[in-house]
């Protein structure tokens, strides 16, 4: 049973033409449309390996209840991976302000010696 489905793309030019790329995905061919046929190879990829595995893991043969399963798992990891973003964005800001303020402080130190050269 061949399916096709638009796989929305990182970039995607607006002059470049789709072109269908057949994957193979848990056993079942889908034609996908893509202007990045490496790219959704790689997708593809990877949502058959994590199919295998929960299926592997969970000895279930239903591929409905896999799939699901496995966007579970997909999600999980794209929930983590935000998380772990948002929590480096935090640090990274809070370092910001902080240098920031320890390059005024410094900054005023600064000019204080050199004013007290000027003077001297």
């Amino acid at each position: 049973m061949d399916q096709t489905v638009e796989v929305p793309e990182q970039v995607e030019a607006p002059s470049i033409v789709s072109e269908s790329i057949g994957v193979e995905i848990y056993d079942q061919i889908y034609n996908l449309r893509g202007t990045d046929a490496a790219y959704i190879e790689r997708l593809a990829h990877m949502v058959d390996a994590k199919m295998r595995a929960v299926s592997a893991h969970g000895g279930t043969v239903d591929s409905l209840r896999v799939a699901v399963l496995a966007a579970l798992n997909i999600a999980d990891e794209l929930c983590t991976s935000r998380q772990r973003q948002d929590m480096l964005a935090g640090s990274l800001s809070q370092s910001q302000v902080s240098m920031r303020s320890r390059a005024g402080s410094l900054a005023g130190l600064l000019d204080e010696v050199l004013e007290e050269r000027k003077a001297g």
